[in-house]
């Protein structure tokens, strides 16, 4: 089974795959074993082009291979919001098995051409490979960045137009869409986060076809994330609080044992906070 197979079982179902970056192999093994023993039927693991620049293509192709060999389970690379035809393609030759080309920077008809240019090149690929490259775009502004931030306007003019929506699948034929509705990248503190899904059931009903995926999960109530999962959304990105929890578990482990220099015994504690993070979202994500 390719990722969208996974995607539409979990429309069916109605639950959510689950979406976690990685830019170092402890916190990649984290993410899996995580997802494994918490019942997701499959994962997705992701590099922005910093992380991928940071670990390498090939590299993160590599240890996903093994790690999907080693454990049995799926696993599926994807290349994080990336911005141009030429990322993409580099990531699609090394082998991921999913990217998103985020041209939502540009105007409508600049980003519908040039996420049509990767979606047609992924397929012609994936026709060689005889399996699904899964692509997505992204319409509507989404502010924020993967960080602890102070406050960030929400603005419903920056929301996903459902009629745009709709004729940017209908020309780019991609598979997933990442869609704005009160969602932002990061986390907010002084501010609570909160999704329109009354705008996101607008969206489903006049373009129901693609995977929907819902990008910034981190600083979400638990309860926004379930709505989404039950109104359409079958893919959730978190990010910001994994790096949060492995960042301040590894500053707590240097400040109790500030002679250690053995790697493991203070990443260790890091990645375990990251699988206690990642058990709690799989659990969400799947209505457990």
């Amino acid at each position: 089974m390719n990722l969208n197979d996974y995607l539409k079982q979990a429309r069916d179902g109605k639950y959510a795959i689950g979406h976690f970056n990685f830019v170092t192999g402890d916190v990649l093994r984290g993410i899996i074993e995580a997802s494994r023993d918490a019942g997701a039927p499959a994962v997705m693991v992701g590099t922005s082009e910093g992380e991928a620049s940071f670990i390498g293509m090939n590299e993160s192709v590599a240890l996903v291979k093994a790690m999907r060999d080693d454990l049995n389970y799926p696993i599926f690379l994807n290349a994080d919001h990336f911005k141009s035809f030429e990322k993409c393609k580099e990531a699609i030759d090394a082998g991921y098995d999913s990217v998103i080309i985020d041209a939502s920077r540009l105007n409508l008809e600049e980003n519908i051409a040039l996420t049509k240019q990767v979606t047609d090149y992924a397929h012609s690929v994936s026709a060689s490979r005889r399996t699904d490259i899964s692509v997505e775009g992204e319409l509507g502004y989404l502010r924020g960045s993967s960080e602890i931030q102070t406050k960030i306007e929400i603005n419903p003019a920056d929301y996903s137009k459902p009629e745009e929506v709709a004729d940017f699948v209908s020309r780019t034929g991609v598979d997933r869409m990442a869609i704005v509705f009160g969602n932002i990248h990061g986390i907010v503190i002084d501010q609570e986060e909160k999704l329109d899904i009354d705008h996101f059931s607008k969206i489903m009903a006049v373009e129901p076809r693609p995977y929907y995926v819902l990008h910034g999960a981190s600083g979400l109530k638990d309860k926004d994330v379930v709505a989404a999962i039950k109104a359409g959304i079958t893919n959730v990105h978190f990010n910001t609080e994994l790096r949060v929890a492995y960042r301040n578990e590894i500053d707590k482990q240097f400040h109790a044992h500030p002679n250690e220099t053995t790697p493991y015994k203070y990443l260790g504690p890091a990645v375990d906070e990251v699988k206690k993070l990642v058990t709690q979202k799989i659990k969400l994500f799947m209505g457990k």
